[in-house]
């Protein structure tokens, strides 16, 4: 073999480890990258369902709980506030539930799926406050026929006990009422319908 000559079978040998090589490389290179794009734990956890034990809630109490960073508020009504809901229909801006703030499944006087619980998202619907929870009946400072709800102190909105706005008031729509079912009568899950269970 004269020295001009080439030897294609170590060229052949050369050319393919290089690739190999050049392959690995880029695997190693593309999977931190690709794997950056996958939302982390945190992020995954932040929108996953959350269980609420709702076995201590008292009538007329109301505990919160944290789902997608947002406040959910769960009240247990007491049956005066249950008797109370359809006698404020004519001072409410949306009575019926109309404007779709809610699953199909929580379209009813309650907004929710057992009448004597109320499941909520706590932020207001004109510019994102959090409502305080009012309870009490005929407070000064709300007047002699408030029965109970919710008064969000940034710009005067009042929503009743099943998160309904009062007319004239600016807050737009009722509030939000998120997915929800319940695991048991003790437990609540926020974040799924969970039509099939």
């Amino acid at each position: 073999m004269s020295a001009d000559a080439v030897d294609t079978s170590k060229r052949r040998f050369l050319t393919a480890a290089t690739a190999v090589v050049g392959g690995i490389g880029t695997a190693f290179v593309l999977v931190p990258f690709l794997s950056a794009w996958n939302p982390s734990a945190k992020a995954k956890a932040a929108g996953a369902p959350v269980e609420a034990d709702i076995s201590k809630l008292e009538p007329g109490q109301m505990m919160t709980v944290e789902w997608r960073g947002k406040p959910i508020w769960i009240v247990r009504r007491t049956e005066q506030n249950l008797k109370d809901l359809p006698t404020l229909n004519d001072q409410l801006a949306d009575p019926d539930s109309d404007v779709p703030q809610q699953p199909e499944y929580c379209k009813n006087e309650y907004r929710s799926r057992k009448p004597e619980y109320l499941v909520a998202v706590g932020i207001c619907t004109h510019l994102g406050c959090s409502p305080a929870y009012r309870p009490e009946m005929a407070p000064a400072d709300l007047g002699a026929d408030w029965k109970g709800g919710f008064f969000c102190a940034c710009h005067g909105s009042r929503f009743d006990l099943a998160t309904r706005v009062f007319q004239g008031f600016p807050a737009p729509t009722n509030l939000v009422i998120p997915p929800y079912y319940y695991l048991s009568d003790t437990r609540v899950l926020v974040g799924e319908d969970g039509e099939a269970a």
